[in-house]
C-alpha cells in the first residue's frame, strides 16, 4: 500500500468521527499524524480544537491566537484511515529536520544505527575541520 501520509504531517478530517473519550470531531478538524500503521493502512492522529487558555480556576476558556498564554486544545488522539483525512502540510513543513530524524531513528535496526552514527561522526569531524580552516 502506498504510504501517502507521513509521520508529523498536518492533515484534516474529511468526515465527522466519534472520539474515544466522547464527542465528535467534525470534518475539517486539523490534526497531526503521530503514528503510521501497517505502511499507511491506518494512522494515529492527534486532533486539535480551538484556541483556549486557562482561567483563574484552571478551566479552559475560549481564546485567540494573539492572546498571551493561549494554545490549541488537544481534543483526542484517534485512529483514522486514509479516506478519512487529507494532507494540509507535509511533515517537512510541519516539523524540523531534528524531529524527522528522531522518527527515522526509531525505525532503524541496531546495525543501521551504527552505520548512521559513523556517518554522523564523519560529518561532525568535517564540520570541525571547516571551522578550523575558516
Amino acid at each position: 500500500m502506498n504510504n501517502q501520509f507521513h509521520l508529523f504531517a498536518t492533515v484534516k478530517l474529511t468526515q465527522d468521527i466519534e472520539l474515544t473519550e466522547g464527542g465528535i470531531a467534525s470534518s475539517e478538524t486539523i490534526g497531526t499524524i503521530v503514528e503510521v500503521y501497517n505502511n499507511g493502512e491506518a494512522y494515529e492522529v492527534e486532533l486539535f480544537g480551538n484556541w483556549v487558555k486557562y482561567d483563574q480556576q484552571g478551566n479552559f476558556i475560549e481564546s485567540h491566537r494573539e492572546e498571551p498564554d493561549s494554545f490549541v486544545e488537544n481534543i483526542g488522539i484517534e485512529t483514522v484511515y486514509p479516506d478519512q483525512i487529507y494532507l494540509v502540510k507535509p511533515a517537512s513543513e510541519t516539523v524540523g529536520v531534528r524531529a524527522r530524524l528522531a522518527a527515522i531513528l526509531d525505525e532503524l535496526s541496531e546495525e543501521r544505527l551504527g552505520q548512521l552514527e559513523e556517518f554522523a561522526d564523519f560529518l561532525r569531524q568535517r564540520q570541525k575541520q571547516g571551522q578550523v580552516s575558516s
